[in-house]
């Protein structure tokens, strides 16, 4: 049993802690190689506990995309869309919710920083905020983040 409990630690600390620092690193490189004026694709995919899927997108509608919906104003993310399946799938491909964000270039798509003025301008209770971001993100059983580029089909 401390077996499986350490590898359910292990895998979480995985995820939550090295996944977004490997990305981070991976991601400097990538936007180094990518042209400085060229728009820069992220799919976030989300896989939630079982029937909490709409509770996770309304949380995320109510804290994250406001924030986003800032920095598209302001012109450093182009657009962003959300889907959800129509259909399940098994359990080892499912996804609840994707958002693809296109940023205007790869130094936007990697500044962790790009939101955070508004934050308080949106937010005036920033500990309640922290507090809902924690439940969000409570829900989730899986993340990850495709980098894609369009690609010219003719």
């Amino acid at each position: 049993m401390c077996q499986i409990y350490l590898f359910y630690n292990m895998k979480n600390f995985m995820q939550v802690i090295l996944m977004p620092i490997c990305l981070i690193i991976y991601g400097k490189g990538v936007a180094q190689q990518h042209a400085e004026d060229e728009p820069f694709i992220i799919e976030s995919y989300y896989k939630i506990k079982w029937g909490h899927a709409d509770e996770f997108i309304s949380l995320w509608k109510k804290n994250h995309l406001p924030l986003d919906k800032e920095a598209q104003k302001k012109g450093d993310i182009i657009s962003i869309t959300a889907d959800k399946p129509r259909l399940h799938s098994g359990e080892d491909t499912r996804w609840d919710f994707k958002v693809t964000v296109v940023y205007k270039n790869s130094q936007a798509a990697f500044d962790h920083d790009l939101t955070a003025p508004y934050k308080k301008k949106l937010y005036p209770d920033l500990e309640r905020l922290s507090k809902e971001e924690k439940e969000r993100f409570e829900l989730v059983i899986a993340h990850w983040d495709v980098m894609t580029e369009r690609m010219k089909l003719e």
